[in-house]
């Protein structure tokens, strides 16, 4: 790769952009690859959004049959967490040491403080606000944490409205059960609701908040790798 291309790729990680390097494999010309560039044919473009969505690189034959290998470069996963709650602290370091931005939400102050999640970014307004600035994607798991559906309820409305691949939600089958109840009152189809993980994470008889942490970013994994 050249020092153009390289310097570019490091502009694009720092800004959090998905890019794919291009290279022909007969010559081993390459270029970088956005999805919104223009200039681009629509095989190709079709072709880099699909090893973007898989984040696996892929070798794919152009209409004139020269063959390209496309190497996806992603931004990292992003995981919200409303709810600067107990369960939050580990999960919240968990998630960064698996590769995750972590953005801990809460309006709390005394709750959402750097002291309780050092290095973590911390929103503090109020889950619908914090939702619309932060515009989950398809790369974004969003878990709610606080029990309290003032706080809860705004945020999986957002994150159903959302293509987040995954969406998780703290409480008990009975809470669970009052939550879909309300967010069919609030015009929530059957199949949304069911895009819940609730009660979240996988059953392995988490007990300690550090191991109910585990077991959210096992199901996180899982929703993500399977």
């Amino acid at each position: 790769m050249d020092a153009a291309l390289l310097n570019e790729l490091v502009r694009a990680r720092a800004e959090k952009r998905a890019v794919a390097l291009a290279t022909r494999l007969t010559d081993g010309i390459q270029k970088l690859i956005y999805l919104s560039d223009k200039s681009e044919e629509n095989w190709l473009i079709k072709a880099i959004h699909e090893v973007l969505s898989s984040d696996k690189g892929a070798v794919v034959t152009a209409p004139d049959g020269a063959e390209w290998f496309l190497n996806p470069f992603n931004p990292p996963l992003r995981l919200i967490l409303v709810g600067a709650v107990h369960i939050a602290q580990p999960l919240a370091e968990i998630a960064a040491l698996t590769g995750y931005d972590v953005t801990v939400v809460d309006p709390r102050t005394s709750f959402a403080s750097p002291e309780r999640f050092p290095g973590m970014t911390l929103v503090t307004d109020w889950p619908d606000e914090a939702m619309t600035a932060l515009a989950p994607d398809a790369r974004t798991a969003i878990v709610t944490l606080t029990h309290d559906p003032k706080l809860d309820d705004p945020a999986l409305q957002a994150a159903l409205r959302s293509p987040a691949f995954y969406v998780g939600a703290l409480g008990s089958k009975k809470t669970h059960a009052a939550r879909a109840a309300r967010l069919t009152e609030a015009g929530f189809a059957e199949s949304d609701i069911a895009r819940i993980h609730g009660p979240v994470g996988l059953a392995i008889g988490a007990k300690s908040p550090a191991e109910i942490a585990i077991s959210i970013m096992a199901e996180i994994t899982e929703t993500l790798r399977t």
